[in-house]
């Protein structure tokens, strides 16, 4: 009987054990976030996340007469910061999503960092502790910037700037003792992207004195100290971007090698988290795309031929966003800075054969225009006039495409506007159909020209010096050139 009640007790204590370890396995199933939020009681309440420097709303709840709301799903959500949304979508407050995925929250418009309160979920607990300590500490900073700024003669301005740094050193402080107590926590991950390079002292520069090459060099090398790039948590924040954006825009040298090594090395390290090499690439696709620089064009050509050409894109490629960037890819390629500019099949406004490569000079100008493009219109005159009264007697050749506009309007307007010494062409239809069904890009795809106008200069040699300049950047370059 003993022997009995002893086999009983132990199947209740492992029937409660099983239950008991069931019980974190059912959390891990989706996702359940009671929020209460004064002082609404009708309408909803929208759930958003961050992502990159843009904001979405993924579930919304009706709002009951206790101003409560439950925001559920089947599915996990991703870690990162998440947003609860007013009703008229004017304001939100942000919490922590990660580990925990079952929890309530109770909050006030009327004092959203001092009255917000969570339940079962200690990363937001932390979160809130570190919000109201650097609200504080900000406004405190806030107004003495601004006494600062409209008391520039402040006799008291360096003990000002004193407690400036000093209330700065502490927030530094905080969020480094917090990485050391909580080195895997969401927010340490979020304060390793916001950490700033501390430079070594000049006395500890080559030389024992402050050397700015070596500041640049050291600034650059710590610039990601801490920060992993296989941690998808951090595309669902307002900072990792930023610091991603930053480091190509100001940090880094704006040459395409230089751009183009530093993008392979952090894609390489991010391919092992598909969310955050996902968003690393397009990021980078979009800045590259269309450069705001000539020749940066180079470094999407190198994401595309290294990433996108091999497949390493596939997964998360639609067939609209996989043609945009190969198209766009194919056109660039071949009219890259450096490299040797195609020749194009082309007659005069006779009927002859005038290919590019048939121009000789030790530089050239090629301007693709339609002479019923209204910008076109202006421009080309301009061109015209740098070309007689300077270009010509320093050995430059014009060469003028006529993209469209057809042959009357074209000769027209060369007549009109007395463009002459120019190499004026046009490309035949029959050439431009024999192109198109042996499968060969047109000149257009290969000078990317979807627009006009369009200049490029080329060297002696037919090597692309510049493109997409207006004329005055041209006429700056070869005057530059030709000291």
């Amino acid at each position: 009987m003993q022997a009995l009640q002893r086999d009983s007790m132990k199947t209740r204590i492992l029937i409660f054990l099983f239950l008991l370890a069931g019980l974190p396995v059912f959390a891990q199933n989706g996702y359940q976030i009671k929020v209460t939020l004064k002082p609404f009681t009708n309408g909803y309440l929208y759930l958003g996340h961050h992502f990159g420097s843009k904001q979405y709303i993924i579930d919304s709840a009706a709002i009951n007469g206790n101003s409560e709301v439950i925001f559920s799903g089947k599915e996990k959500l991703f870690g990162g910061v998440y947003m609860v949304i007013f009703p008229k979508k004017n304001g939100w407050f942000e919490m922590l999503v990660d580990k925990q995925q079952y929890f309530s929250v109770v909050a006030d418009t009327a004092g959203i960092v001092g009255k917000t309160q969570f339940a079962g979920s200690s990363d937001n607990q932390l979160f809130q502790a570190y919000q109201k300590i650097a609200q504080e500490k900000g406004k405190s900073v806030f107004l003495l910037q601004k006494r600062l700024k409209e008391n520039p003669a402040d006799p008291d301005s360096v003990k000002v700037k004193s407690e400036i740094t000093r209330l700065n050193t502490e927030m530094q402080q905080y969020r480094e003792q917090f990485i050391k107590t909580h080195p895997t926590h969401l927010l340490s991950a979020i304060f390793h992207v916001l950490q700033e390079v501390k430079i070594p002292e000049a006395s500890k520069h080559p030389g024992g004195k402050y050397d700015s090459a070596f500041a640049y060099q050291y600034y650059k090398q710590h610039y990601w100290d801490g920060v992993s790039f296989t941690d998808e948590r951090l595309v669902r924040t307002p900072v990792f971007e930023p610091k991603l954006q930053r480091y190509f825009s100001n940090v880094l040298v704006q040459h395409p090698d230089t751009l183009s090594k530093a993008a392979n090395k952090i894609l390489d390290a991010s391919i092992g988290n598909k969310e955050m090499f996902k968003f690393i690439l397009s990021s980078l696709t979009e800045k590259y795309i269309n450069p705001t620089y000539m020749g940066q064009d180079a470094v999407f050509v190198n994401l595309f031929e290294r990433y996108y050409a091999p497949g390493k894109a596939d997964y998360w490629l639609n067939d609209k966003y996989r043609k945009a960037v190969f198209d766009r890819a194919y056109s660039v390629m071949a009219n890259l800075i450096g490299e040797k500019a195609a020749d194009m099949n082309m007659v005069d406004s006779a009927g002859k054969p005038a290919p590019l490569y048939g121009i000789k000079a030790p530089y050239i100008v090629i301007c693709f225009w339609d002479p019923t493009c209204g910008h076109c219109q202006t421009e080309v005159p301009q061109l015209d006039s740098l070309f007689q009264n300077k270009w010509k007697k320093q050995g430059v050749q014009l060469y003028g495409v006529m993209t469209d506009g057809g042959k009357e309007a074209w000769l027209k307007f060369i007549r009109e506007h007395k463009l002459k010494g120019w190499n004026h062409v046009h490309q035949l239809p029959a050439v431009k159909e024999a192109e198109y069904a042996a499968g060969k890009p047109g000149y257009k795809q290969l000078y990317d020209v979807y627009q006009t106008p369009v200049l490029y200069l080329l060297d002696k040699d037919k090597n692309i010096i510049a493109k997409k300049l207006n004329h005055n950047q041209l006429d700056d370059l070869l005057q530059l050139k030709m000291k």
